[in-house]
């Protein structure tokens, strides 16, 4: 059956909450990340991903604060992004307790940070996130938290981050995040079929069949959601025993 399918809450915090939006703005709060954090591994989570939004200088040690506070309540792996830019963003957060970091417009503007996070703390902790969005040209790759439109096309970009040592892609379709209408499942279909590493499908989970698609269409490894859990809609335990009835290998 291969490996299992994880199953990965994601939390964007802002000024030490959790917020959500829909197509990246009208954000709203969704709670404490630890708290959610905690109920989340206790319910069966795979992994936890924290993005810090508005990683501003001044804001990074109250992130980094909440980091050190999850790696206490959590005993599941966990990763963290948002505003590293050097390795020593990395050491911080890995320092604090994170488990993984997650880049994205830091690797865009500056590709060798992944070999020099993969060289330093190994491939394992080098996740690579990226925001793409469908123009009338093609999938193209977003920066500063899908603001600024850049030329790069999403598979030639994922293709060179695993050849720089990325050990996991994380793909966020904008048209699709927060609509709740299932995941960009074609493109992750090309992207988990041309790649090695793993794929994780962000961006449009809504229902329980959803997740089911980006395993079976997108043949994603991953598939990470944010307001379905964070609001109650669909409960993790529910989530899990559901995939399992539909054939799909979790952990239960």
């Amino acid at each position: 059956m291969g490996l299992a399918k994880r199953i990965i809450p994601c939390l964007d915090v802002k000024d030490g909450e959790t917020v959500k939006g829909t197509n990246f703005v009208n954000l709203r709060s969704a709670g404490d990340p630890v708290e959610l954090g905690k109920l989340y591994s206790a319910q069966g989570a795979d992994e936890l991903v924290f993005l810090d939004i508005t990683a501003s200088y001044e804001k990074r040690k109250t992130f980094t604060d909440m980091v050190t506070r999850v790696a206490q309540q959590v005993n599941i792996p966990f990763t963290v992004g948002g505003g590293i830019n050097e390795l020593s963003d990395v050491e911080r957060l890995l320092y604090a307790g994170a488990d993984k970091v997650s880049v994205n417009s830091a690797a865009i503007r500056r590709p060798e940070l992944i070999e020099e996070i993969a060289n330093r703390f190994g491939s394992q902790v080098c996740v690579v996130a990226i925001d793409a969005r469908f123009d009338s040209d093609g999938w193209h790759c977003y920066l500063k938290g899908g603001r600024e439109r850049t030329e790069l096309n999403l598979f030639d970009w994922a293709r060179e981050a695993q050849e720089r040592g990325a050990g996991e892609i994380l793909f966020t379709s904008m048209d699709h995040d927060g609509v709740k209408e299932g995941f960009a499942n074609k493109a992750l279909c090309h992207l988990a079929d041309s790649l090695s590493i793993p794929i994780i499908a962000s961006g449009g989970a809504g229902k329980k069949e959803d997740f089911v698609n980006a395993f079976t269409q997108g043949h994603a490894d991953a598939a990470l959601a944010a307001s379905v859990f964070h609001f109650g809609e669909i409960s993790i335990p529910e989530l899990k025993k559901y995939l399992y009835n539909e054939g799909i290998n979790v952990r239960l």
